[in-house]
């Protein structure tokens, strides 16, 4: 995938009317960024962007995030743990005390 992020008025303008004429090629907009099919079309739709606003867009290649191949066992357990934690108001520090859950600290150090 293909994502196009802007960063001026003028930009953000031609973004959107790129997005509503070629609605087949774009995966999902989100205002000033928009994600691309990876597709010959969907390059030339952002080259086109870029090529019009100069340093306002930038165009990155991405890939899907793959949870199972890319974050460790416990760093899953932990996330869904805390989001059905019976307590919203919990910051993750305070529940992740005392438990087998990675702390906040070593989540950050924690390359992926």
């Amino acid at each position: 995938m293909l994502l196009v992020m802007t960063y001026s008025q003028g930009a953000r303008t031609t973004l959107r009317n790129v997005c509503r004429s070629h609605e087949e090629v774009v995966v999902r907009r989100f205002g000033r960024a928009a994600v691309f099919e990876e597709t010959a079309y969907g390059a030339f739709l952002a080259l086109r962007l870029r090529a019009a606003h100069d340093g306002d867009v930038q165009v990155e290649r991405t890939s899907p995030f793959n949870e199972f191949e890319a974050v460790e066992a416990d760093v899953r357990e932990a996330a869904a743990a805390y989001a059905a934690r019976t307590s919203p108001a919990t910051p993750y520090a305070k529940f992740a005390a005392g438990t087998r859950h990675p702390d906040p600290e070593t989540l950050r150090d924690r390359s992926l």
